[in-house]
């Protein structure tokens, strides 16, 4: 008999995907949906996503975590999923924009979030089925003091994930079922099997999302625009990191703090410089020379260190005036 596996927030937990339908004995036959929030907190969302897209008579719903990828907005958590999608990243995405917002056949609705009770799925907002900020929001205005399912009366069965129920999935007579069991955070993966109503579920192996945060903390501090920073932002990004307890990441930002240090003490000299080379070029030259505007004012005597700061105001702008000027300045730390 062929049955449809309708599985929780995977997040990138692909090692207990594979275990969990294994004690499901799922086969080739059986019809698998995803929730979704396939990606994010777990160490493979790029293996999650890919057995998805291979695996024939399978369906993956529109998650947020989905959603944010589309739409490029980047958290801690999906900037570590694009580190770890690698080339496949962009690819991955293009995927994501083709996924369904709900599921609904004869004897089941699959959303990943919530719907609005007595309106039907075609006609329910995208950032309500989907769990998104917005969406979150509006339901919460809607229904001030209870849950979204506490008012849903169809006798379909719906099936949902993205609002944590706990250790154990949400089951109320065989009618409404949320399988959110926080795989990614050391819960469990959970499962539901139709038309038998069995549910399954899979003790997550480790708290992966508390590893993978430390784990890849320093790959996306060096993706950062640090170059692009003000001094100021610089300064407040290295403090906001600084109480990290990975002492690979710790010493990384001592040494990018050292060399923001050494780029704006070699201020004096750069002013130096650019009056060295101004005295040596006649007005032609002067406006040919990449550092044009610097040197005009030290031609006319009114390029000091304030001034110089005014217009250096990033580490970017001053590595391209001591490039300018042919200047030895501090390298960024790799």
């Amino acid at each position: 008999m062929q049955r449809t596996v309708i599985i929780g927030d995977i997040h990138g937990c692909f090692d207990e995907l594979v275990e969990l339908l294994e004690k499901i004995e799922l086969t080739k036959d059986d019809l698998l949906i995803s929730v979704g929030d396939l990606v994010d907190r777990g160490p493979k969302s790029y293996q999650v996503v890919n057995f998805f897209r291979e695996r024939p008579n399978s369906v993956a719903i529109m998650g947020n975590h989905e959603r944010k990828h589309i739409r490029g907005i980047y958290s801690y958590a999906q900037e570590i999923t694009r580190l770890q999608a690698g080339d496949g990243y962009a690819d991955m995405v293009d995927w994501m924009r083709t996924l369904p917002y709900y599921f609904e056949n004869d004897h089941v609705r699959v959303v990943h979030a919530a719907m609005v009770p007595g309106i039907p799925l075609a006609d329910q907002r995208e950032e309500i089925l989907c769990g998104s900020t917005r969406g979150e929001r509006e339901l919460r205005t809607l229904f001030p003091d209870t849950f979204w399912h506490d008012h849903y009366t169809d006798a379909k069965p719906i099936v949902f994930g993205h609002h944590v129920t706990g250790n154990e999935p949400l089951v109320r007579g065989n009618r409404i079922l949320g399988l959110d069991t926080e795989a990614c955070h050391g819960g469990a993966l959970s499962a539901l099997s139709l038309p038998d109503f069995v549910v399954h579920s899979l003790p997550a192996h480790v708290d992966h999302w508390s590893q993978v945060r430390n784990e890849w903390q320093l790959a996306v501090l060096k993706t950062k625009p640090w170059a692009d920073y003000s001094w100021s932002e610089l300064s407040q990004a290295i403090t906001r990191f600084s109480s990290t307890t990975d002492a690979s990441t710790s010493a990384w930002l001592s040494a990018v703090e050292g060399w923001a240090a050494a780029l704006r003490s070699a201020f004096p000299a750069l002013v130096a410089a650019a009056y060295r080379a101004a005295d040596g070029l006649d007005i032609d030259q002067l406006r040919q020379h990449p550092a044009a505007l610097f040197l005009f004012q030290a031609r006319h005597n009114r390029l000091d260190q304030l001034s110089l700061a005014k217009q250096c105001i990033t580490p970017r702008r001053t590595t391209d005036l001591a490039n300018a000027l042919d200047f030895d300045v501090a390298e960024f730390p790799q």
